[in-house]
């Protein structure tokens, strides 16, 4: 699983010119599921996420989570975080799972996230989707699994 993490101050997806959903003060997940990618290992990073110190205190340090802040998630997903252009001019997708693994395993962290007790919004899975944002910062982390790195 590879994660590109944003601190935002709002995001919106639209499918087809219309809002899906959108949120405010919070982080937007660009989830891409790879193969080989087990349910355990999704556990592990959606604790990560929601705990993650990104968000600024009183000292303008960042040292709050996203429970801390009462912030959202918006999860969106994007299997082309594993296109590989080292070679040629087209990307290869090939160790991104297929739709039919990746779904699954996506719902199950999107689960994770919402049983740590935060507010999760999602884009439509495999929809060709317009994602805006206002990244708070600019904060931006890659979050990856171990055995994919």
């Amino acid at each position: 699983m590879r994660i590109v993490l944003q601190r935002v101050s709002r995001a919106t997806v639209r499918v087809e010119q219309q809002k899906i959903t959108s949120i405010d003060k919070g982080i937007l997940l660009l989830i891409g599921i790879g193969k080989g990618d087990e349910v355990l290992d999704l556990l592990r990073l959606a604790q990560k996420v929601v705990e993650l110190r990104i968000f600024e205190d009183q000292a303008g340090k960042m040292n709050r989570s996203l429970r801390d802040v009462e912030g959202e998630i918006l999860a969106v997903s994007q299997f082309t975080l594993y296109g590989d252009t080292k070679k040629g001019r087209r990307p290869s997708f090939s160790k991104a799972a297929s739709p039919q693994e990746a779904k699954p395993l996506f719902d199950a962290f999107i689960s994770a996230l919402k049983a740590k007790g935060v507010p999760v919004k999602t884009g439509v899975f495999g929809a060709r989707m317009e994602v805006e944002l206002v990244n708070d910062g600019p904060v931006t982390f890659i979050l990856e699994l171990a055995s994919h790195a």
